[in-house]
């Protein structure tokens, strides 16, 4: 069996079990932005987008850079595709079952 850091991995699922954050993985796939450009499309305060991005840091599935007063996000992709590797070792069981 595939062995996977499991506190790692627990914690890039946990952040992307919210579809908040899942959405501004999504804008960063499109490039990076900042706090204020990221938290612009949803109906949250800064403070809570903040917080979200917090998650999304700690799971190491983005980068925040500061310069002076503007904090910006950038997309890490290594943790998605180790979320992929997991999940990829378990195709074979539904794709089997279908």
């Amino acid at each position: 069996m595939l062995e996977f850091r499991r506190p790692a991995l627990d914690q890039i699922f946990q952040a992307l079990s919210d579809p908040t954050r899942r959405s501004m993985i999504g804008y960063l796939a499109m490039g990076d932005r900042t706090v204020s450009e990221l938290a612009a499309p949803f109906d949250v305060t800064l403070a809570a987008a903040s917080k979200h991005i917090k998650v999304l840091e700690k799971a190491g599935l983005i980068r925040r850079e500061v310069r002076g007063r503007v904090h910006t996000c950038s997309l890490e992709t290594a943790p998605l595709a180790a979320a992929r590797n997991w999940v990829s070792f378990y195709q074979p069981f539904w794709t089997d079952a279908l």
